[in-house]
């Protein structure tokens, strides 16, 4: 799942993202994942936390509507050939109680699972992935939660993050808002990565709605190779920091950043950054379409030089970049 297009995103409402995202539809594309019957069913937080402490691979975890209240940890993985599905609706809501503390759902070292379906909300931060690969986390709506959305850190590679609406982030710290983080700052890499430099790599975030109060997509030094597509952003709740004045930040190396869509920005569109030495480069930006309305800089913002910005980007309200020609 580390590949991918923006195919079948034409349709997509920027509008109705704008004025609600809680209403609007995550745009619809390729490679969706499908839940299979189930082989367990749960009712209740107690149930759920046993389901998961003792799946196995090719479980598939069906959960009834209902509020699902804690903070829930998954540790066993599945296979690329049997993965472990947790599936829900829009009616079965895994709840945090607290946007100030804990991960709503945590995949600790768990590969290959499935989140399909169902609402996460209030907790500081919604799904977190530590060392996980090949996860998919797909339509789900992610919202009420202090820090940021959708976090895969310490290693996390291979994962797809797609067609989920994410809002309502940052409500305990603005600065913390972002709706899709990959990777982790060099500042907490002794934390979380054992002081070694954050190599999530090779993720997707494709097709999803975001609102956020800090980026929408934050791409973080050492990391690289992964895919930004088909998806729309709001920049209409941006701020908390004089950092947060753009949709995506990319700080890391050789992504494809395409057919994206942004309305209403603090400043730019799309910025870079070098953070490390030799990091913020070899990152392609093409087929996306920047609505600086309101902004003060210019749609890509390419403070690092080395990324290509194709003419096919299309821009309204301002520039294009900053480098002042495309390719």
């Amino acid at each position: 799942m580390s590949g991918g297009n923006a195919a079948g995103l034409q349709g997509v409402s920027l509008a109705s993202a704008s004025t609600s995202v809680a209403g609007a539809s995550a745009p619809n594309g390729a490679d969706r994942v499908s839940c299979p019957r189930p082989n367990k069913t749960v009712a209740g937080a107690a149930e759920l936390q046993k389901a998961i402490k003792t799946a196995r691979p090719g479980d598939v975890i069906q959960m009834r509507p209902g509020d699902y209240r804690g903070n829930f940890v998954a540790r066993k993985s599945g296979t690329p050939a049997k993965p472990i599905f947790l599936c829900g609706t829009a009616k079965s809501v895994l709840n945090g109680g607290n946007v100030n503390k804990g991960y709503v759902f945590h995949l600790d070292g768990a590969d290959h699972w499935r989140l399909v379906g169902f609402i996460v909300r209030n907790g500081q931060k919604g799904v977190m992935a530590d060392r996980a690969t090949g996860v998919v986390i797909q339509n789900l709506t992610v919202h009420n939660i202090g820090h940021e959305g959708v976090h895969l850190r310490n290693f996390s590679s291979d994962n797809t993050v797609q067609y989920n609406k994410i809002y309502n982030v940052g409500l305990s710290k603005a600065k913390f808002g972002e709706g899709v983080y990959l990777g982790s700052a060099k500042s907490n890499w002794k934390r979380y990565s054992g002081g070694q430099m954050d190599r999530s790599n090779g993720n997707v975030v494709r097709g999803n709605v975001i609102r956020a109060t800090a980026e929408a997509v934050d791409v973080k030094e050492g990391t690289s190779g992964g895919r930004i597509v088909g998806n729309v952003f709001d920049g209409s709740v941006m701020g908390g920091d004089k950092l947060n004045d753009s949709w995506v930040d990319v700080k890391g190396n050789n992504y494809v950043i395409e057919g994206n869509r942004g309305k209403k920005t603090l400043r730019d569109g799309f910025q870079t950054h070098e953070i490390i030495d030799g990091w913020g480069t070899g990152n392609v930006f093409r087929k996306n379409v920047i609505d600086l309305a309101g902004g003060k800089g210019v749609g890509i913002n390419d403070t690092v030089g080395g990324n290509t910005i194709t003419c096919d980007n299309k821009v309204t309200g301002g520039r294009l970049t900053n480098k002042g020609r495309c390719t």
